[in-house]
């Protein structure tokens, strides 16, 4: 969609790197800015917004593995929720035209610690939206299984595998629904540019 700037906002300088030069690798060289930032800084997550301004915000921050976050909910709360709450708020002061949470299909009557932080974030998103109708768009999308992505269980399955099995899951009868980067991509900026909030 040719950005006339493409803001990378990571909290790890290693993944902020590697991203950095996948995209300069594939031709995105000019037009690129890496900031190290995290969401939960208020103070660096404004100067951002201040200098750069941006008119969509794609934010996928979050803790998001299941059983380390039931061992300590209150990480999971500041990451998921009030770190998105932050952020979405910083969006509307500065008139950003739209912001996509991704979100989960574990929010979706959620079980877990993490599910519930990512439903609060999304619960956020809804208050922000009924406050200032017509401003900044806010929309979030919940995705399952993305092959390949950061912390997939597909990584852990390859390693079981790879060490003669078993293959653990959930349950016996548990169903798992995968899609691929692209596709999720693909969604994403879907959800972007058809939603109104």
């Amino acid at each position: 969609y040719m950005p006339r700037l493409l803001l990378l906002v990571e909290q790890s300088e290693v993944q902020l790197f590697q991203i950095e030069q996948e995209l300069i690798e594939s031709g995105w060289g000019n037009g690129l800015v890496p900031l190290a930032a995290n969401v939960q800084d208020e103070s660096r997550v404004e100067q951002i917004f201040r200098q750069f301004r941006p008119e969509a915000v794609f934010h996928a921050a979050a803790h998001k593995h299941v059983p380390l976050m039931e061992s300590q909910p209150g990480e999971a709360v500041k990451n998921n929720a009030l770190g998105t709450l932050r952020l979405a708020e910083a969006s509307s002061r500065h008139g950003t035209d739209r912001f996509v949470l991704i979100s989960t299909d574990k929010a979706i009557n959620p079980t877990s610690v993490m599910g519930a932080t990512k439903r609060l974030a999304e619960m956020c998103l809804q208050s922000l939206h009924a406050q200032k109708p017509g401003s900044t768009r806010f929309m979030a999308v919940r995705f399952g299984n993305v092959l390949g992505s950061s912390g997939s269980v597909v990584h852990i399955f390859t390693k079981q595998i790879a060490a003669g099995g078993p293959v653990k899951v959930t349950h016996p009868d548990m169903r798992r629904y995968f899609m691929t980067i692209p596709e999720a991509v693909g969604l994403v900026l879907q959800s972007a540019a058809l939603g109104t909030g």
